[in-house]
């Protein structure tokens, strides 16, 4: 039984600590939707979608005013779209505008899965997907892309690497005059997660059951909070404990919501990801996290070691707290969602070099990183490769969602609004990768993939 201390200390930190359930998210597997004409394909997939999400959107609403819990977002995720394109062929524009009168009709925040899953190479549908990415959205506004390029078990696909670098270009230039947000909705990965709630990198993976539901959690604020009021001189394995402690109470938080929108949706439980999930909101900070363990900034020396520690405890605490952690689960550093980042990052005292070597203990990569617009596609390339290698290295998820701001360099900024945010144009290190990246081809796994 909860104690009435517990019950107000859950208000406190959904009043005034930014608490908050950010996505439900349902799964929904199309392979049952493949046919080898694409219109009927399209067919299939809206109704079964909109049959399986129409109660979505008001199930979560429902929930949050029956328990005064905030659920920012309700999404789906769909089967990579490139797996039906194999079998239908056609225009793939059909199915990303599909995807979007589906969103539209269910009312959902985002739809994920215009995605290929390319690591070992191209298979049909794959390369016509990719190519067709800028043009999808640029015309629809609720469509989300990814790629797996990479993954510790088949290495990294070099081709596509090359490929995605030119793709990230072109669909920032597409989207120009709405502040480039097509390279903002598309995410390049190594070793993708099949069950990531998270947007704009979620998919339904074919390992997955036919619909679920998954709940991505998100408390920096509430974490903050518990550090703010902590003796200065606690050593560090007592921080730990704190945080472990309190991501056991957010992680309760998603489970008693993912159960609740599981059985009034007749749809199974899939995972919490208790991702701590930053918005642009003051308060609601990763960067402030790792500053009241005793930075100045985030971004000063010591603060890789202090971000492994968050998202281990993190990883510590929701794993007591429920049997179905999945997705990402641990700590995002997204430069423009979150304000702390912001701030470190326009005080000088963040660069992409740091925030790549902090990529390498948390969850994804070079996330919401707006670079200038006249970067080449070879230099974002060169992102991609290089955080896939950390990745496939280290068996873990690592992801690229950089902005070009065309027409923009160093000192400008890049709006765009919601939960996205805002973010200052970074510094980008122009010296050439052509010539690596020209090579295609692929770089082979790692030794530690062969654990069988």
């Amino acid at each position: 039984m909860l104690s009435i201390h517990e019950v107000l200390e859950t208000i406190k930190m959904i009043d005034e600590e930014c608490l908050d359930v950010r996505t439900i998210t349902m799964g929904i597997s199309l392979l049952d939707c493949a046919d080898a004409d694409i219109g009927k394909s399209c067919e299939k997939i809206y109704d079964k979608i909109t049959r399986l999400a129409k109660d979505l959107v008001s199930c979560g609403e429902q929930i949050e005013k029956e328990y005064g819990i905030p659920i920012i977002n309700k999404r789906i995720s769909v089967t990579p779209i490139a797996m039906l394109l194999a079998v239908s062929g056609g225009d793939p524009i059909l199915y990303a505008q599909t995807l979007e009168r589906c969103a539209r009709e269910v009312g959902v925040n985002f739809i994920g899965g215009y995605s290929a899953l390319v690591q070992k190479g191209f298979s049909a549908g794959d390369k016509e997907l990719m190519l067709s990415i800028p043009e999808a959205l640029e015309k629809t506004d609720h469509v989300c892309a990814s790629v797996n390029v990479g993954s510790t078990k088949a290495g990294i696909n070099m081709d596509a690497v090359k490929l995605m670098g030119e793709i990230v270009k072109e669909s920032a230039q597409r989207t120009k005059d709405r502040d480039c947000i097509g390279a903002a909705k598309l995410v390049v990965f190594c070793n993708a997660p099949e069950d990531n709630p998270f947007m704009a990198g979620a998919f339904h993976g074919v390992g997955e059951a036919d619909c679920v539901i998954n709940v991505g959690v998100s408390g920096p604020g509430v974490v903050r909070a518990v550090l703010a009021k902590a003796d200065k001189d606690l050593p560090m394995n007592e921080i730990a404990d704190l945080i472990k402690r309190t991501a056991f109470k957010i992680t309760r938080m998603g489970q008693l919501v993912g159960s609740l929108a599981s059985k009034r949706l007749g749809v199974p439980f899939g995972i919490v990801d208790l991702s701590l999930a930053p918005t642009p909101e003051v308060g609601d900070s990763v960067a402030h996290i790792l500053e009241e363990m005793g930075l100045e900034n985030c971004g000063g020396y010591g603060t890789t070691a202090c971000l492994a520690m968050l998202n281990d405890a993190v990883k510590k605490g929701g794993v007591m707290a429920s049997s179905s952690v999945g997705g990402l689960s641990g700590a995002f550093i997204p430069v423009s969602e979150d304000a702390g980042m912001i701030a470190a990052a326009k005080g000088g005292h963040l660069c992409l070099e740091k925030l790549e070597a902090m990529t390498a203990v948390c969850s994804v990569g070079l996330d919401m990183i707006v670079i200038p617009g006249d970067t080449s596609s070879e230099i974002i390339s060169g992102m991609i490769a290089d955080e896939a290698a950390i990745g496939m290295v280290n068996s873990k998820t690592t992801a690229v969602r950089v902005i070009p701001a065309i027409g923009k360099q160093v000192g400008d900024e890049l709006s765009f609004g919601g939960l996205l945010g805002s973010g200052p144009v970074m510094r980008v290190n122009t010296s050439s990768c052509k010539v690596m990246v020209d090579r295609g081809g692929r770089i082979p796994a790692p030794l530690q993939s062969l654990k069988n």
